[in-house]
């Protein structure tokens, strides 16, 4: 993808832990799950997570990492952590375990001392991923995400569900590959 957008010598690693280490600001440093370069440049991060099962126990986290990561790897940016790279792209990619319970509504939330904000209230915990990684795109915590959905047996055999055409495996590409170009553009 990015070699076909004119990127001067590209490197994808998203195998050699090292090269998939990057500085952070509220922490010494992350591995990411695929981090592509060009030179000394920084062109693109992309964080990949998954939830297969206790959905009501990892929900929390999921979005506490998916907060964390990008408000570190931001901060990192901002304070010269990550020059010479101009503004480099961030990308979350999360796939979710299609099962009843992933699927189904669930109870409304009452809390003691405040309201749940009502969006949240009585979704499935697949629809309240989808407005996770909406939000972390509008709130323009990462430039573009990724969410799917796959049962054990479809998700064997390549078979997926984007529910929601804004989050789209194909958008997410395209967001990417405009960076990449545009770091290209820019090298000349």
């Amino acid at each position: 993808m990015c070699s076909n957008a004119g990127l001067p010598a590209p490197q994808i690693h998203s195998v050699a832990k090292k090269s998939r280490l990057i500085p952070g600001y509220y922490r010494p440093s992350k591995e990411w799950d695929l981090v592509v370069t060009s030179g000394n440049d920084l062109v693109a991060v992309v964080e990949v997570k998954s939830q297969v099962g206790s959905f009501g126990n990892n929900f929390n986290n999921r979005v506490e990492e998916a907060l964390g990561n990008a408000t570190d790897f931001w901060a990192a940016y901002r304070k010269g952590l990550l020059a010479p790279s101009q503004r480099p792209w961030l990308g979350y990619l999360f796939m979710l375990q299609e099962t009843e319970q992933s699927m189904r509504s669930t109870r409304r939330v009452r809390l003691e001392h405040y309201p749940i904000d009502e969006d949240f209230q009585t979704l499935s915990y697949a629809k309240r991923y989808e407005l996770v990684c909406l939000r972390l795109v509008r709130e323009q915590l990462y430039d573009a995400a990724c969410f799917i959905i796959s049962s054990a047996e479809s998700g064997r055999k390549g078979q997926y569900l984007e529910p929601n055409a804004e989050l789209g495996i194909e958008r997410f590409c395209i967001s990417l590959h405009a960076r990449a170009a545009a770091f290209a553009r820019l090298r000349k």
